[in-house]
C-alpha cells in the first residue's frame, strides 16, 4: 500500500442537502454504522446548529460505540461582531459533544465583502477566534476553506491568508473547497501544488460535481499532495452533488496504489453503496462506476464472448474486488454462449447443442417480439428457463383480485383499494389493502395475503417501477411493459410483465418478483441443509 489517504464522509450533512433527501435520526444512525463497518475515517454527521433533528441525532449517537470512524460536528465560524462563546451555532457544536469539529469560513474576498458584509480583516479574526475557542474546549478542528479555489483565482494572497489564520489558530487540517464545483482538474492540480509549497500543513480536498469532474478533481488533489478526501458515499448532494467517495476510493486504492480502506473492506463498496441508497430512499445510479448495476454488464454477443474468454478484454477490474458482479444481459443480440450460461445456472447438464437450449432461445425471441425485454429483468428470464426445464413449481395460485378506485369527497387525491385471494397448497387466504394507486394497493394486498404462508416476504418491497407504452399508435389499446425492481434489504432483482392492461402487466411482474424471492430462499436453505 502507498500513502495513507484519510476518507471523510459528508453524506449525512452535505448529502442531506440534495433534493429529495431527508434523513431521520434513525436513518443517520444506520448509515453511521455502515460507514464505520467499511472503515471510513471520519463521518461528518450534521450541523447541530441548523435543526433540532441533527441535535437529536447527536444526542442518540453518544451511546453507540464505533470501531473505526470518528464523528464530526459541522458548523460555521462565529458571526461578525460577536464572541465565539456567545454564538448560538458554536454553543450547538459543543452540545454535540464530538471530539472533532469541522468549521467552514470564507476564503474568497468577494464572499466576505458582498455576502456576509464583513471586512477582510474581521473575517480572518472570525476564523482564528472560532478555532482557538474550540481548541480551548478540547476539540480537534478541521477548517473548510469555503470557495477556496474561486477565492485563490480572484485574490491569491487573501485566500492563503484565510488558511494561514486557521493554521495559526491550531486547525488539524486545512480543507480546500471547490464549493461551486466549477474548477477543472488542471486548476485543482496547480493550485493544490502551490498551497503545498506555501504551507507545511495537512491538506484536504472537498469538491462538488457541477462540472462533472468532482472525482477527477479529488484524485488530482491527492496526486498534488492532499491527504484527506471529502465527499458523499454515493455522490448525492446539493445541486449536481458532491464528489462520489465510492468511485474515489476505488480509483485511489485499486488504480493508483493509495491506502484508503483496509483491503478486505474494499469488497464492501457495492453492498454499502446499495445500503446507503436504500436508507436514503433513492435509486442507486445503475451506471455508477464500480458499484452500479451496469458497471460490469455486457449485452453484445462479441463483448460477452470476449469476457468469457478473458474478462480483461472488456472489464477494467474484476468486479469481485469491489463486491459487484458480472452480468450478461439476455436479449436478441446476446450470443448463444451467454444464454447458455444463464441456462446452466439452473441446470448445469444442459449443453450448447441441447434441444432445450434451442427451444429456450426460440421462446426468448418470441417473447421479445411480443414486447418483453429481459435486459434488466433477468429474474423473469430465469423463471422462463425453470418452467421450460421442468424446474419450477408455483408457490401459490392467485384465485382472483379486484381493484377499486375512487375520488374521495374530501378533495384528497384518488384512492385505490385491492382485494386479493390466493391459494397455497389448498389453503385460501383473502386480504384487502389501500394504496397510492391501484398497483401499490395490489402489491400490498398480494404480499399481505402471502405473508401468512411465507413470512420472509415481509422484508420485500419495490424500489423501482417503470411503465413504457410499446406502440403509442394503438392509443389506449397499446401494450405496456412494466419493469419492477424489488429488494429484501440485501439483494435486488428485476422482473417484467407485458399486457394491454397496465394492471395485468404489473401483476405479472409482481408475481414473478415474489416467486424468484421464494425460489432463491429455498435454494439457500437447501444448500445449508446439505
Amino acid at each position: 500500500m502507498g500513502r495513507k489517504i484519510v476518507i471523510y464522509d459528508s453524506t449525512l450533512r452535505d448529502g442531506a442537502q440534495g433534493e429529495g433527501i431527508s434523513f431521520s435520526a434513525n436513518d443517520k444512525i444506520k448509515i453511521v454504522k455502515a460507514l464505520d463497518e467499511i472503515g471510513v475515517d471520519y463521518i461528518e454527521a450534521g450541523n447541530p446548529g441548523s435543526n433540532p433533528k441533527d441535535l437529536e441525532f447527536f444526542e442518540r449517537v453518544k451511546g453507540i460505540k464505533l470501531e473505526h470512524s470518528k464523528l464530526v460536528a459541522f458548523g460555521s465560524t462565529r458571526r461578525k461582531s460577536i464572541k465565539p462563546e456567545e454564538d448560538e451555532n458554536i454553543k450547538s457544536l459543543l452540545k454535540a459533544e464530538t471530539d472533532y469539529v469541522a468549521i467552514f469560513g470564507k476564503s474568497w474576498d468577494f464572499h466576505v465583502t458582498d455576502i456576509i458584509n464583513a471586512t477582510l480583516e474581521e473575517n480572518l479574526l472570525m476564523i482564528e477566534d472560532t478555532i482557538k475557542y474550540l481548541l480551548e474546549k478540547g476539540k480537534k478542528v478541521f477548517f473548510d476553506a469555503e470557495h477556496f479555489f474561486d477565492g485563490y483565482k480572484a485574490n491569491k494572497e487573501y485566500a492563503l491568508l484565510s488558511l494561514k489564520s486557521a493554521k495559526k489558530a491550531g486547525a488539524s487540517s486545512l480543507v480546500l473547497c471547490d464549493t461551486n464545483g466549477g474548477c477543472m482538474p488542471n486548476e485543482i492540480t496547480e493550485i493544490t501544488k502551490q498551497v503545498m509549497k506555501e504551507l507545511d500543513m495537512t491538506l484536504g480536498i472537498h469538491c462538488h460535481n457541477d462540472s462533472g469532474v468532482a472525482v477527477a478533481n479529488s484524485g488530482n488533489a491527492v496526486e498534488a499532495g492532499a491527504t484527506e478526501v471529502q465527499g458523499t458515499f454515493i455522490g448525492f448532494g446539493e445541486r449536481c452533488g458532491n464528489a462520489n467517495l465510492t468511485t474515489i476510493i476505488a480509483n485511489l486504492q485499486l488504480k493508483l496504489g493509495y491506502d484508503c480502506l483496509e483491503e478486505k473492506n474494499i469488497e464492501q463498496l457495492t453492498p454499502t453503496a446499495r445500503f446507503v441508497a436504500e436508507v436514503a430512499n433513492i435509486a442507486l445510479d445503475d451506471n455508477a462506476p464500480y458499484v452500479g448495476k451496469n458497471s460490469f454488464t455486457h449485452k453484445g454477443g462479441m463483448h460477452i464472448d470476449g469476457v468469457n474468454k478473458n474478462s480483461s478484454s472488456f472489464e477494467h477490474i474484476n468486479p469481485s474486488l469491489v463486491g459487484n458482479a458480472r452480468r450478461f444481459l439476455m436479449s436478441e443480440v446476446s450470443g448463444r454462449s451467454s444464454i447458455l450460461k444463464k441456462i446452466q445456472s439452473v441446470d448445469p447438464e444442459i449443453q450448447k447443442d441441447s434441444p432445450e437450449t434451442a427451444a429456450i432461445i426460440k421462446r426468448l425471441k418470441e417473447l421479445e417480439h411480443e414486447g418483453y425485454q429481459f435486459e434488466g429483468a433477468e429474474s423473469t428470464f430465469e423463471l422462463i428457463i425453470r418452467k421450460h426445464l421442468g424446474k419450477y413449481k408455483p408457490f401459490f395460485e392467485l384465485e382472483n383480485f379486484k381493484i377499486i378506485g375512487e375520488k374521495p369527497l374530501t378533495g384528497e387525491e384518488f384512492g385505490s383499494y385491492a382485494m386479493v385471494k390466493v391459494n397455497v397448497e389448498g389453503t385460501s387466504k383473502m386480504t384487502a389493502a389501500e394504496g397510492d394507486g391501484p398497483v401499490n394497493a395490489l402489491d400490498k394486498a398480494l404480499r399481505q395475503a402471502l405473508e401468512k404462508f411465507y413470512p420472509e416476504l415481509k422484508a420485500v418491497h419495490l424500489i423501482d417501477y417503470k411503465v413504457r407504452v410499446l406502440d403509442s399508435k394503438e392509443a389506449t389499446a397499446a401494450k405496456v411493459r412494466v419493469l419492477i425492481t424489488s429488494t429484501d434489504g440485501e439483494n435486488e432483482w428485476s422482473t417484467v410483465g407485458v399486457s394491454t392492461d397496465v394492471i395485468a402487466a404489473s401483476l405479472i411482474a409482481l408475481v414473478d418478483a415474489i416467486e424468484i424471492k421464494l425460489i432463491k430462499d429455498l435454494e439457500i436453505k437447501a444448500k445449508k441443509y446439505f
